[in-house]
């Protein structure tokens, strides 16, 4: 049974426990960063006015004595960390000053952060303040995960701060509240472990135009924001997740549900016969198969509006200028396409065609209140299947649909490898970045070394590398130029593709991606891990641009190279060249 241990700290300790990398986030029941700036700043001010600010919860984290998981307490911890290392001032202007806290000036001057030079900064007597305020903070000990899920769903049923969603998602952890979980992470961009350094949120977050707090997911690129389904400000109270809960229940039941706050509300309440029947129609379905098909059928959608790079889905629905949101015909036109692909068995045959029968295709459906109706659902829902029916021939793409990345997989893995940088690689390709077709040799070498090098992170573990992409921006630009094309941003990341290599080389996509396969074939690698990884590469058009993923999947022993042991420091793959370091290789293995 979890105990509970009253522990006030200040906030300079805290600061400390924060950039030891003491403090986590679990996702599987936290929401993002939300605060706005204007509450950020009110907490900071009640801090230098000494007044009291709500209790913060953590649990000691099982088997990591002096670590903590946050319960209660997140955005608050967040916004006192981020203002120290000036992210944002106070509402007169005024900065965190880092040079009188010891702890934070080492951390500037390694890099973790930026100090805002040449700003108008609070007093010392205020830094002091700050940094002596003694938090209301409390620990659970020895708690189970069921304890943790029940304490926060109690927490934030007292006074209702979180969205209907939000509520939702973290009142209950089951197959279904999952899927959703990890299927909108993967719409939204902000792909990552369940459980998270506080460091790392901003990373996962997402940042609106008017808030600019610096996060790195930008809302105006997240599917939702940029096609026109959703509002900026409807991802902060998670209505993509709402979305794609209402859809997986449509899907995994056969036929849509009343489309209202109560349906959703019993689908989530732990027992109650919609939630029962839900989950067993998911068990039989299975929550991989059905996540797969959703990300194929939007990838068809988005593919739609490639054709026209200037085209938003927005543009397609509605013909007048329109503003709102239509997360309900989106849901319609998305389970119309999963019954057409998957049930029919049928592939897209004339993407501009799509594009044409779906032009004003808010004029031909119901889209008033009583479209949240069952039948009227199923109305709309069969009136766009005849609409898009003749774009479409008769295939099995089970092969395309269920083995192979889809778009959304890989911008959710190349957000992921700003965060996790040990499990990914990306590398631009094989060419030098000049005019004509020299290939780098070494490259593929040091890409054989780094797969051996993921490989060795742990049994557990799997990793990526993905071939088309650069973290240079200096890098695109000379692609641009070199091979005429638009490089695509997806975060930090330029997406520069591989058909632009194959060209220059004079093959074919298809032999291009084989000549990868066959250096790796010729390789030095670990028989076992060299198999694994030839029957786990992958291709995908990604708009018009190419991607090779090289997928690491976990290996049960020790690779190498040869006779040679490559390891990951950081981002970076190195030979293991001592004693200690081949033993530390070793242990990881052995237990």
């Amino acid at each position: 049974m979890a105990e509970l241990a009253s522990q006030p700290t200040s906030v300079q300790t805290v600061y400390g426990w924060y950039r030891e990398g003491k403090l986590f986030v679990n996702r599987r029941y936290q929401r993002k960063l939300v605060w706005t700036l204007i509450e950020k700043q009110k907490l900071i001010e009640s801090l230098l006015k000494k007044y009291p600010v709500p209790a913060i919860l953590l649990a000691e984290r099982d088997g990591a004595p002096g670590t903590y998981e946050i319960i209660d307490g997140l955005q608050r911890l967040h916004s006192i960390v981020s203002f120290i290392e000036n992210s944002f001032p106070l509402a007169e202007g005024k900065y965190f000053d880092v040079t009188q806290f010891p702890t934070a000036k080492t951390a500037a001057a390694e890099g973790a952060f930026e100090i805002k030079e040449a700003a108008e900064l609070i007093s010392a007597k205020d830094v002091t303040t700050i940094l002596d305020y003694s938090l209301a903070l409390s620990v659970m000990r020895n708690a189970k995960d069921e304890e943790v899920n029940d304490v926060f769903d109690r927490i934030n049923t007292y006074g209702h701060r979180l969205s209907d969603q939000e509520r939702r998602q973290a009142g209950v952890q089951n197959e279904f509240s999952t899927l959703v979980r990890e299927l909108s992470s993967s719409f939204r961009g902000d792909v990552s472990s369940d459980v998270l350094k506080l460091q790392s949120m901003p990373s996962i977050s997402i940042d609106s135009p008017m808030a600019n707090h610096g996060y790195e997911v930008k809302a105006d690129e997240v599917f939702w924001v940029n096609q026109g389904i959703l509002r900026s400000t409807d991802l902060r109270d998670s209505l993509d997740e709402q979305c794609i809960a209402d859809i997986i229940a449509c899907i995994v039941q056969g036929d849509p549900i009343e489309r209202s706050k109560d349906a959703l509300d019993e689908i989530y309440e732990k027992g109650s016969v919609p939630s029962e029947s839900v989950l067993s129609a998911l068990e039989v379905y299975g929550a991989n198969k059905v996540s797969d098909e959703i990300k194929f059928c939007v990838q068809e959608i988005l593919k739609v509006c490639e054709t026209d790079p200037n085209s938003k889905l927005r543009n397609l629905i509605f013909t007048k200028t329109n503003t709102n949101a239509f997360p309900s015909v989106f849901a319609a036109l998305l389970i119309a396409f999963h019954e057409t692909i998957i049930e029919g068995k049928k592939a897209v045959s004339d993407f501009k065609g799509l594009k044409a029968s779906l032009t004003g295709l808010s004029s031909r459906i119901e889209t008033g209140r009583k479209a949240t109706s069952p039948d009227e659902r199923r109305k709309n829902i069969d009136t766009i299947k005849g609409l898009i029916s003749k774009n479409f021939v008769d295939s099995d793409i089970a092969e395309e649909i269920y083995c192979n990345h889809t778009a959304i997989d890989i911008e959710g893995i190349i957000r992921r490898s700003e965060i996790e940088l040990a499990n990914y690689e990306l590398k631009q390709g094989i060419l030098f970045l000049k005019e004509g077709a020299t290939e780098d040799t070494a490259l593929i070498d040091k890409v054989i070394r780094t797969i051996c090098a993921i490989a060795n992170i742990g049994p557990s573990v799997a990793g990526k590398i993905l071939i088309g992409i650069t973290d240079k921006k200096t890098d695109a630009e000379k692609i641009k130029k070199i091979d005429n094309i638009e490089p695509k941003k997806i975060g930090k990341r330029y997406v520069v593709g591989v058909y632009r290599e194959a060209a220059r080389l004079g093959i074919s996509p298809e032999k291009y991606f084989s000549k990868w396969k066959d250096q790796i074939r010729k390789s030095k690698l670990t028989e076992k891990l060299r198999d694994d990884v030839l029957s786990n590469m992958d291709f995908n058009s990604f708009y018009g641009l190419g991607i090779i993923v090289i997928n690491i999947p976990p290996q049960a022993e020790l690779s190498y190279v040869g006779d040679e042991l490559y390891w990951r420091d950081g981002d970076s793959t190195a030979l293991a060249t001592n004693a200690k370091q081949i033993a530390g290789l070793v242990s990881r293995f052995t237990g």
